[in-house]
């Protein structure tokens, strides 16, 4: 039985979002009591050598010296923030091979959203934590049965909603948005009325339109994110409005890499290019 719908809202995430979030302080970060100025000094030499690891892309080096932090600190809020990006990646490494891969994926997964939610519990007024938490969640439901997906919808769209609240500025959390809109409003009658059906409950609506506008608030914050001028192309497209899908495409050409996963989202753009040609 196939899905009736994926949440590949957060394939395009982890590799486009700036890791370190130091200036939002939810615990940890200084000195408490009970935790010198010694333990102080090296937790802020700890984050120092987990942000050389995650630009070198070795999540799971980043993610051993996260797990000392919280031996001197377990209440530090930016540890669990990175910890939660970290445990995604090392989740999207995963090769899709053997009996278990999916299985060792939600299991990385499952350890994010455990961190994510605990970053919201530290500082609730954080965007960050919110942030990672419909990540988590989102990559879980990726893997996961189409009840499990129908059941973790609104949930998704709940802590993104949330994330915007506390920083209307995250372009991130629209970029997310506006897949988590296309996405819903591509799942046709027969679809919603499956998940009704068979599951006792029914999906939140999506629309096209709304994705194109977040999508264009993501690009508005961050407009050198190669990610979100692919989705964006792919909402236009979505609504045959092929001559702004095109100029979306083509002006990825020239944006430099600047996270991991851009190279990839450039050879789409291509293909996706390459087919619109004959449309």
């Amino acid at each position: 039985m196939r899905p009736v719908f994926f949440f590949l809202l957060v394939s395009s995430l982890p590799g486009m979002v700036p890791w370190a979030h130091s200036a939002e302080k939810g615990g940890g970060e200084e000195a408490k009591p009970g935790c010198c100025r010694g333990d102080a000094a090296e937790i802020q030499r700890l984050h120092q050598t987990v942000d050389r690891l995650y630009s070198q892309f070795k999540a799971k080096e980043a993610a051993l010296e996260l797990e000392k932090i919280l031996q001197f600190d377990a209440n530090n809020f930016e540890a669990h923030v990175k910890l939660a990006r970290a445990y995604i990646d090392i989740g999207d490494m995963v090769q899709e091979s053997g009996t278990d891969w999916q299985q060792k994926r939600i299991g990385a997964y499952r350890l994010a959203e455990g961190f994510a939610r605990k970053a919201t519990k530290l500082n609730p007024s954080s965007t960050w934590g919110h942030f990672w938490t419909a990540v988590s969640v989102g990559n879980i439901a990726v893997q996961s049965s189409v009840a499990k997906q129908v059941e973790l919808a609104g949930e998704i769209k709940n802590f993104i909603e949330k994330a915007i609240s506390l920083d209307p500025q995250n372009g991130f959390a629209y970029h997310a948005y506006g897949v988590w809109h296309r996405k819903m409003a591509e799942i046709g009658k027969m679809g919603r009325m499956f998940a009704s059906v068979l599951y006792g409950r029914s999906l939140p609506q999506g629309s096209m339109e709304k994705s194109i506008e977040y999508l264009k608030q993501a690009l508005h914050f961050n407009p050198n994110v190669i990610a979100s001028r692919l989705e964006l192309a792919r909402s236009y497209a979505a609504v045959d409005d092929l001559p702004q899908a095109r100029t979306l495409l083509a002006s990825i050409r020239e944006r430099p890499v600047r996270f991991s996963d851009d190279s990839k989202h450039k050879q789409k753009a291509e293909q996706m290019l390459a087919e619109l040609s004959d449309r």
